[in-house]
């Protein structure tokens, strides 16, 4: 693991993984970022990811989910190595 600096998190590992229509729009699905909280890898993301990408990241219906478990607030949420975390689109039925 690499330091943030002295006294800093450590930053992690983590998978990052797309699915359905996000998996299109970011063009794979699945990446890897090092990042120690879940507004880290969003940040880094940020970055990496094409505008048209982030738009449907970031809609207000996407779902994110750390180690199978949904996620209701990106705050607070700190990743450690090897965590998954998965982006999942909204689910429509009929």
């Amino acid at each position: 693991m690499a330091s943030r600096g002295i006294g800093g998190p450590a930053e992690a590992m983590i998978k990052v993984v797309f699915f359905a229509s996000l998996r299109e729009a970011v063009g794979s699905s699945e990446q890897h970022h090092n990042a120690s909280s879940l507004r880290e890898l969003m940040a880094a993301l940020q970055q990496s990811l094409p505008e048209e990408a982030l738009s449907a990241l970031n809609a207000e219906n996407v779902r994110v989910a750390v180690n199978q478990g949904l996620v209701e607030e990106l705050d607070g949420v700190a990743l450690k190595e090897g965590d998954e975390v998965a982006f999942l689109p909204p689910v429509t039925g009929g």
